[in-house]
């Protein structure tokens, strides 16, 4: 009877599902080494420093027998019904900066991690003490392999785990411990034949099913990529800063995505609808205080000035469009002219930064007026 109280610790905790898989994931090498031996992974040299043993928990952390799945959803709890058109209105809106959905609030790794442990706690005063470890996003762990063995969902065509009654507005963790539980059964894949997530992606980085190259992904550019963003890549990344939510607005399972019952997950004063040049006025002082306990804060200030330097470049371009034809050739807003200036007079200043990639993107960006 032990599995259906974990069960309840878990929603009480806020987590939305729970299962348990084993550690045997050699089926999933194949897979991880050919990613691996693509490039897929760009500059994050961590994944292939690790090797395997990404696939081999019970190497990962020694003693691991079973593996207790979690996923937590991460919508608002005030989103409104409307969501996914909002979002999609913000990509022709040139001016607005746009944060990936899951990084408005709370840094996730902090919320999922301190619950984990409390559920590790819980199970340690039912059964006595026991080896363990909480991972979530955190270290070398196949978690979407890990959550699709253990019935959370199935893996969808953009390499994201899918659940019938949730999509894929969730976040993932892990608690590895040294003794067995029942393991919990998979479920089916129900992606069919759609290939929306695969045909809208803005920079074609889901190159098949089940396939991402991060070298061209939104988020990995704008979260992992330390250095200048490829030229071919940066009018396509629009005014996305940090993340991307476009394979997840696009996908039919997302209508049923679930609101987080969680206050960690509203979002933050200023994350949501501000202006590209608003942001791109913080100070690094500025910067640390409004990041504080929030995902975004691990970039850096000078990461997030280029981010935000490319998203006013991008909407200089669009100023331009506007000044070439009557009718642009995309369907979106323009800025006033007061706005415009305001962009160019902040990237001005940034030519002068510290940071050589900043001062590069900065006069990329200035371009885009001519």
């Amino acid at each position: 009877m032990l599995w259906p109280q974990v069960q309840t610790w878990a929603r009480e905790l806020g987590f939305s599902q729970i299962g348990v898989t084993g550690v045997d994931l050699s089926n999933a090498e194949p897979g991880l080494q050919a990613w691996l031996a693509a490039g897929f992974h760009g500059g994050m040299d961590y994944m292939a420093a690790h090797g395997l043993k990404r696939a081999r928990p019970a190497e990962l952390v020694p003693g691991t027998v079973s593996v207790i799945t979690a996923r937590m959803d991460y919508l608002p709890m005030h989103t409104e019904g409307d969501w996914v058109a909002q979002e999609n209105a913000r990509a022709t809106r040139p001016g607005e900066a746009v944060v990936s959905l899951y990084a408005r609030g709370r840094d996730y790794h902090k919320v999922l991690r301190s619950r984990l442990q409390k559920l590790q706690e819980k199970l340690a005063q039912a059964i006595g003490p026991f080896g363990h470890r909480v991972f979530t996003d955190s270290a070398p762990v196949l978690e979407a392999e890990l959550a699709q063995r253990s019935g959370l969902g199935w893996r969808g065509k953009h390499t994201l785990v899918l659940q019938r009654e949730a999509g894929s507005m969730f976040f993932l963790g892990e608690l590895f411990i040294d003794f067995a539980l029942p393991h919990s059964e998979p479920v089916t894949a129900h992606c069919g034949q759609c290939s929306a997530c695969i045909d809208l992606c803005p920079t074609a980085a889901i190159v098949g099913p089940q396939r991402l190259d991060a070298r061209r992904c939104i988020s990995y550019l704008t979260i992992e990529h330390e250095g200048p963003i490829p030229m071919a890549l940066r009018p396509l990344i629009g005014n996305r800063i940090y993340g991307c939510d476009e394979c997840q607005l696009v996908c039919p399972w997302n209508k049923y995505a679930q609101r987080s019952a969680l206050p960690d997950f509203d979002p933050r004063p200023g994350l949501a609808g501000a202006s590209v040049a608003a942001m791109l006025a913080w100070d690094e002082a500025e910067f640390l205080r409004r990041t504080e306990g929030s995902a975004i804060r691990r970039i850096g200030h000078a990461r997030w000035l280029r981010n935000l330097a490319l998203a006013a470049g991008n909407a200089l371009a669009v100023q331009q469009l506007k000044a070439l034809a009557p009718t642009p050739p995309i369907a979106t807003e323009t800025l006033s002219a007061a706005e415009a200036q305001d962009l160019q007079t902040l990237l001005q200043g940034l030519t002068q930064h510290a940071d050589e990639v900043v001062r590069e993107q900065a006069t990329w960006s200035l371009a885009q007026a001519l």
